[in-house]
């Protein structure tokens, strides 16, 4: 998905049958759920459209370098905070909010993006030569861990966290 404000593609096939909580990431915890959003976490509030994925990108780098978050592992955080937030955008009402946090917790990075849609999300293995769908299985491989935050007809909230390394 571009930067720029382009069409909407179609909601995704409802008759594929997503899984009720998504669970990934190079850590072997079960945990599902939320973690924990510190007190006065700030929050991005995008409008669904494709830029916002840039926008995003750019406010968590600047959160982010603000706690001092620098090298590489600043790639990996771009790179998936663009990933949830075009899949934010165009799996979401075209009328809607994406929101945005990102934070520091000790060694790690977490970032969460929620959306209005009560749909969750489906890794996908696609084939090299489909021209998108990898969004989460990036994510999945790339995390060090990741999960949804359910909030029924109000949406949900897809999120990762990515450890630093150590200075």
């Amino acid at each position: 998905m571009g930067d720029r404000d382009e069409p909407r593609a179609e909601p995704a096939d409802p008759s594929r049958t997503p899984l009720r909580f998504i669970k990934g990431g190079r850590r072997s915890a079960t945990r599902i759920g939320r973690p924990a959003v510190p007190d006065g976490t700030q929050e991005l509030r995008l409008p669904a459209r494709t830029s916002s994925a840039r926008l995003a990108r750019r406010w968590v780098m600047n959160e982010l370098a603000a706690e001092g978050v620098f090298g590489a592992e600043n790639q990996v955080v771009e790179l998936l905070t663009g990933e949830l937030v075009a899949n934010a955008v165009l799996h979401g009402p075209s009328d809607g909010l994406v929101r945005v946090r990102a934070w520091r917790a000790g060694d790690t990075v977490r970032v969460a993006v929620r959306d209005e849609s009560p749909v969750l999300p489906v890794v996908r293995h696609r084939r090299p030569s489909a021209p998108s769908g990898r969004g989460l299985a990036l994510v999945d491989s790339l995390a060090a861990d990741w999960g949804i935050e359910r909030h029924g007809v109000e949406g949900k909230t897809v999120w990762f966290s990515v450890d630093l390394d150590p200075a």
